[in-house]
């Protein structure tokens, strides 16, 4: 029995130890919570960030402000580093791994710097909320927090 005990309390500990990246998952934009102080804020955003291997692939569709649809996607290491972008308006990404729940996303067009994206899930991976400076599709300055819902 003792043995048996031992052994649930190791795997009650591992457990988390083997989640998935906090990062993974369907997020949808809560256009209440999201504030702008440069440019415009979109609509709607779904986002769809997928494990694959040692790379997260994110996917995100939706609406700018002013109707135009959003289209991205990007694959970028989960320890950070060089990716590759398959659909957007940057043909460069570089992703740091700050911490578990935070990473730090530069994109980049012809080798100069759009602008970036700096990523927190809350403590308890319901909320994302993604910091951006730069300059946006519309090639106008943009500043503000998008904050989105986990689904």
């Amino acid at each position: 029995m003792r043995k048996i005990l031992c052994a649930l309390a190791l795997l009650a500990f591992a457990t988390p130890l083997l989640a998935s990246d906090p990062f993974v998952g369907t997020w949808t934009l809560n256009s209440a919570k999201t504030k702008y102080t440069t440019g415009t804020a979109a609509k709607s955003v779904t986002l769809v960030i997928e494990e694959q291997g040692d790379s997260l692939q994110v996917t995100g569709t939706g609406t700018t402000g002013d109707g135009s649809p959003i289209s991205v996607k990007y694959t970028v290491p989960i320890k950070g580093g060089v990716g590759t972008v398959q659909q957007g308006d940057f043909d460069g990404v570089n992703s740091k791994l700050v911490s578990s729940h935070s990473r730090l996303n530069t994109f980049t067009k012809a080798g100069k710097e759009l602008r970036t994206r700096h990523a927190v899930v809350s403590a308890d991976g319901k909320t994302l909320s993604t910091t951006v400076k730069g300059t946006g599709a519309d090639g106008k300055p943009v500043a503000g927090v998008d904050v989105y819902d986990k689904q």
